[in-house]
């Protein structure tokens, strides 16, 4: 997956302008964000959380920061799963309620996530080891918000 398949893609960028300048500067940079985003979408070790579950995870990290562009190229790949791109949605029904109010809070309050919000993980039934891969997507779903963001400031001047 290339960087015009990923995060400029999602940003809409074509191929000329200062977002185009700057990722014919830095091409390695954005051949990196393509890998890692096929790393936390299709890990090879996938835990309890298949690519299209990942994908709407993805999804609804996106529109709950306001990047509904970025959020439905996610649930295009969420199959199944993406009725719960849709941040109305709690989950509960779907087994998966306390997982949903942790990606929620990550990705909207992070400086308010404190241990007793792990601790609701681990008494919902998730392993460790799955906690982290949440925490790996959520964490690489900022990264790339904040990267569409620059770009879109230095091409549109908003984000």
């Amino acid at each position: 997956m290339s960087a015009n398949e990923t995060t400029l893609a999602t940003a809409g960028f074509g191929e000329t302008g200062p977002a185009a300048d700057v990722v014919a500067q830095r091409p390695k940079i954005f051949e990196m964000t393509a890998v890692a985003e096929e790393a936390v979408l299709r890990p090879k070790e996938e835990g309890r959380w298949p690519h299209p579950l990942r994908a709407a995870m993805a999804a609804r990290i996106a529109a709950l920061n306001g990047f509904g562009d970025l959020a439905v190229r996610y649930a295009s790949e969420a199959g199944d799963f993406a009725g719960l791109a849709n941040p109305a949605r709690d989950g509960v029904a779907d087994g998966l309620g306390p997982v949903l109010a942790f990606m929620d809070r990550v990705a909207v309050e992070t400086r308010n996530v404190v241990a007793t919000d792990i601790s609701a993980l681990q008494d919902a039934g998730v392993a460790d080891a799955d906690i982290v891969r949440l925490s790996e997507l959520n964490a690489f779903l900022a990264y790339q918000i904040r990267v569409v963001a620059g770009l879109r400031l230095m091409s549109e001047g908003k984000p």
